[in-house]
């Protein structure tokens, strides 16, 4: 059973390793201005290259690319944890209103600058991550402190928590948004359905130290979690300390779906999709379910852009809306299954 298992995870790896690496290649290469595989080899390589060449893939689809394939990787991975501490299969880092915490964070930015605040250079490339980072954060601490229970953190209270702050803050987002002028609204309106088209190097620098602290740690404690599925009284019997395991779980959960939101916008389901898919795939063992999610969130997130900025070319549509055309349904599907059982 052990070597079925571990044989299926290495299939289900490089699959998903081959199928990331299809949709790198269609995205990088496809656009409004098509550049080939060669024409893109001279260019990283500064081998006889053209300036629009350098400006479309190392200004344009290069940052895009990449910021898509690491908030990808970090919301499966995440969804993914959420799911496991709270043991609900219907869990998403939306759900727990992070996005939402977030989103709110960075409407307040677009509304109090109004679009005055300079965008080159590190200060006003970075101000708006940190805001989407501090509201994520703030969103937590709130569903923390709502969520404890009798000297513990209860994961179906945590849900319900979750899901009235992200009610609120969706509220305020919308209130303030409406009293912006139209044209950061416009800004707004995209940003929040999940956007990375005006991604840049800033925006990676910015968001990569996140995933490479805090998605080590989860993978160290994928044991833990598997662990946590059992009712608390057997996993304290144990010797788990169950709300200090839980607490450092959705702290590191919740940084980076913070350090995502903050430069990709609220893109929902991704968190919700990943898992499921994985856990068909690779079985329910932490382990080796955390990097599967991680790159099935990252093939998720890289061939929606693509097919985003490709099927209504030359407009675009933003990324979460093509994943929610998929997410939405999958997610009342499962919720007729669990109704069901």
């Amino acid at each position: 059973m052990h070597r079925t298992s571990l044989r299926a995870f290495w299939v289900a790896f490089i699959s998903l390793v081959c199928l990331i690496v299809v949709s790198l290649y269609l995205h990088i290469t496809a656009g409004d201005f098509d550049i080939t595989v060669m024409e893109i080899l001279r260019t990283i390589l500064q081998i006889d290259t053209k300036p629009e060449h350098e400006l479309v893939l190392f200004e344009f689809r290069m940052p895009r690319m990449i910021v898509a394939a690491l908030v990808g990787f970090g919301l499966g991975i995440a969804g993914a944890v959420i799911q496991g501490v709270s043991r609900n299969g219907l869990a998403d880092p939306g759900i727990l209103g992070i996005n939402a915490g977030a989103g709110f964070a960075i409407v307040i930015f677009m509304f109090l600058f109004q679009g005055e605040l300079f965008t080159d250079g590190w200060l006003g490339t970075m101000i708006m991550p940190i805001f989407g980072l501090v509201g994520g954060l703030l969103a937590a601490v709130v569903i923390f402190v709502l969520a404890w229970y009798r000297g513990t953190l209860d994961p179906q209270r945590l849900l319900l928590v979750g899901i009235a702050i992200s009610s609120g803050f969706g509220a305020l987002t919308l209130f303030v948004s409406l009293k912006m002028n139209p044209n950061d609204f416009e800004a707004a309106t995209v940003w929040l359905t999940g956007s990375i088209y005006n991604a840049n190097w800033l925006y990676i620098i910015a968001m990569l130290p996140w995933i490479i602290i805090l998605v080590p740690i989860l993978l160290i404690k994928a044991s833990v979690l598997d662990l946590l599925q059992m009712k608390d009284e057997s996993a304290s019997s144990l010797g788990i300390a169950i709300n200090r395991e839980r607490i450092i779980l959705l702290i590191c959960s919740i940084g980076i779906v913070s350090a995502c939101v903050s430069v990709s916008g609220s893109i929902g389901f991704v968190g919700l999709l990943a898992p499921h898919i994985a856990r068909r795939l690779v079985g329910v063992t932490h382990s080796r379910l955390l990097p599967v999610c991680g790159l099935i969130g990252m093939l998720i997130v890289v061939f929606s852009d693509y097919v985003g900025k490709t099927i209504v070319s030359p407009a675009e549509l933003p990324v979460g809306i093509v994943i929610s055309l998929v997410g939405v349904p999958y997610f009342v599907f499962l919720m007729i299954r669990t109704k069901g059982k």
